[in-house]
């Protein structure tokens, strides 16, 4: 299955956990959409909580939130990511000033999977309304199996030298056949 998400914000290069989980938030409301089109809504039953669908279900409880991965390693899925960043400054300026890359990619991915210690979210956060099940993308991030990134101006004005545009096209793929997710990719 291919789609593409998109985020406006700010994007540091040793992003909070606050940081993060706005970035989360934000990839958490377009997922719930995904989530009511094809074929993802033909699977909802995968959404169910563990105790009514057993091990087939993508719920995964952390922290006080059922998160629900699309890219899991119960279905089998992973992820490529292709990601175009529009950057406030001149093409190669994210590499030389302002933050490296590298650190600004893993502020990213860390925002767009299940936060793996308790620390990795802002103390006291919780699910907000509409956040239950709290869509993500990814379960873990080595569930990527291929990363490209293209940064490039953006031109237009912004509120922060951190501020960036983001498309970030997904890739889903199985990598083994179950029949509960048979035609999920």
């Amino acid at each position: 299955m291919d789609f593409t998400l998109y985020y406006r914000g700010e994007l540091k290069s040793n992003g909070s956990p606050t940081d993060k989980h706005k970035i989360r938030r934000r990839i958490h409301a377009q997922l719930k959409d995904l989530w009511r089109h094809l074929p993802l809504s033909n699977f909802t039953r995968l959404l169910a909580p563990p105790e009514e669908y057993g091990e087939g279900s993508l719920i995964r409880r952390k922290h006080g939130f059922n998160f629900a991965p699309l890219v899991a390693e119960y279905n089998g899925h992973v992820a490529e990511l292709s990601i175009h960043l529009l950057w406030p400054a001149s093409p190669g300026a994210i590499i030389t000033s302002g933050g490296d890359l590298d650190n600004r990619v893993k502020t990213l991915l860390d925002a767009l999977k299940i936060p793996t210690e308790l620390t990795a979210l802002p103390p006291g956060t919780v699910p907000e309304s509409g956040e239950d099940p709290f869509f993500c993308l990814l379960e873990d991030d080595s569930l990527v199996t291929r990363l490209t990134v293209e940064a490039d101006r953006l031109l237009e004005p912004v509120v922060s030298t951190s501020e960036v545009v983001l498309t970030i096209r997904v890739r889903t793929k199985a990598l083994k056949a179950l029949i509960a997710t048979s035609g999920m990719t």
